[in-house]
């Protein structure tokens, strides 16, 4: 009995598997994109441009080594199109429904796998579960394909114009990010085109409010105080940062309401963008690097210290200084584990942003400015994928840099510190010690 625990405990915890999941899928997609096949001139990329991209879209980040459309051919995009939807959507989405069709049942290791990677709290009927999200995911990249196919058919004619409209729409509702017009542009030669960008800033907003909240704002009857408060606080939170974005740009930058509204959305994990964002002011980009660090929801396609922790957080400084002993939210109480989870998660999210602008700064070495380099840091934090400077601009050092930051923000601070902590043998039951106090502020 003692022996068949030690042989499960070597075969890792939950945050391992999902840790060390996405580690394989970015190396096999790097070997596919070095490839010269994946290449329109039949030369490869290399390697670390192969595996830059591919660690940037398997975390649905969108930052390029490369011009994407200008470089890769039809293999190598769509090698780039299956790397979108499964690190948006999660490998383990996938993996359980390879196991479904083949009629293989799925394990207690596998329900946790799915578990995690869904955000869940019950291992029952994961299955059939996994089978909706999938289909409901593929339903709404469909439905916005056919949208932009409105576009982009006439534009381009109808091959062109329908890969087109299904890749963009998968990249937008993963939060990806990336684009295949060539150039750089991103969406710049769409930016008066109300039918492009809405069905884009809709597939980027559905994506980022998470399966839960879709499948429960779908199914609720009795209102909006009837649902759960997470969702609550997720389709409170989503709205008042849209509005909020859409406002500054509109007063700071004299965007139009379309833009301001696009670049609200964009920036809050998509990557896409209608503006030139090195012309900005430095306050925008330190406004828009805000919005990147928080980021999206939970179980959804984005990436950031994502929406609830930061309401958490924000509850509990509300808590302290109204002198409550308790994090209190709609009539409803939040355990300690949830707040301290919360603190953890934005504490190493921050860290590793400071951390890692400290070392792509020093690395340029007064190449760049600090706002743009900051930018670009929580970009790569955010899984979000805009840049002021262009990163093929930045030194291959600085860009190795930013591969680690993209993962991070892609698996989660705390969940990658806990597989760590476990595969070194550091997590270990709760104790109990004499209390002490120490001075705080």
């Amino acid at each position: 009995m003692i022996a068949r625990i030690r042989a499960r405990d070597r075969m890792g915890q939950p945050e391992e598997w999902l840790v060390f999941g996405f580690l394989l899928v970015i190396l096999l997609g790097a070997a596919l994109l070095s490839l010269p096949v994946a290449a329109r001139d039949g030369h490869s990329i290399g390697l670390f441009d192969g595996l830059f991209t591919a660690a940037s879209a398997v975390c649905v980040t969108g930052l390029v080594a490369v011009d994407t459309g200008a470089t890769f051919a039809p293999f190598g995009q769509l090698v780039l199109l299956v790397l979108i939807q499964v690190g948006g959507l999660g490998f383990m989405v996938f993996a359980t429904m390879i196991l479904v069709m083949l009629g293989r049942k799925i394990s207690i290791k596998g329900r946790m796998l799915i578990r995690e990677s869904m955000n869940g709290s019950s291992l029952t009927d994961l299955g059939g579960l996994t089978r909706l999200y999938l289909l409901l995911a593929l339903g709404i990249e469909l439905v916005g394909a056919a949208l932009l196919a409105l576009r982009f058919v006439p534009l381009y004619g109808v091959k062109k114009g329908l890969w087109y409209a299904l890749f963009h729409a998968v990249s937008a509702f993963c939060n990806a990010g990336f684009d295949l017009f060539g150039g750089f542009s991103s969406l710049t030669a769409h930016a008066r085109d109300p039918l492009v960008l809405l069905t884009v800033a809709a597939l980027i907003v559905l994506g980022g409010l998470g399966f839960a909240v879709i499948l429960e704002t779908l199914r609720n009857r009795q209102g909006f105080r009837a649902m759960s408060l997470h969702a609550r606080i997720v389709l409170t939170f989503t709205p008042a940062l849209l509005l909020a974005g859409t406002a500054y740009f509109m007063l700071v930058e004299r965007m139009d309401a379309l833009n301001a509204l696009f670049q609200s959305v964009t920036l809050r994990t998509a990557g896409f963008n209608t503006v030139d964002l090195s012309a900005m002011k430095d306050g925008s980009k330190l406004f828009s690097t805000m919005l990147m660090a928080i980021g999206a929801s939970p179980a959804s396609t984005g990436g950031g210290m994502k929406t609830t922790t930061v309401a958490v957080v924000a509850m509990l400084i509300l808590s302290v200084v109204k002198g409550d002993s308790e994090v209190n939210a709609a009539r409803r109480r939040l355990s300690g584990d949830v707040v301290r989870r919360a603190l953890v998660v934005v504490t190493l999210f921050l860290a590793t942003l400071t951390l890692g602008t400290l070392a792509v700064t020093l690395i340029e070495d007064g190449r760049f400015t600090l706002a743009d380099l900051l930018f670009e840091c929580a970009s790569a934090m955010g899984t979000v994928g805009v840049s002021a400077v262009g990163t093929p601009n930045l030194t291959a050092a600085s860009r190795a840099v930013l591969i680690p930051m993209m993962f991070l923000g892609r698996v989660g601070p705390l969940t990658l510190a806990v597989a760590v902590a476990r595969r070194q043998g550091r997590v270990r039951g709760p104790s109990k010690y004499p209390e002490e106090k120490i001075m705080i502020g």
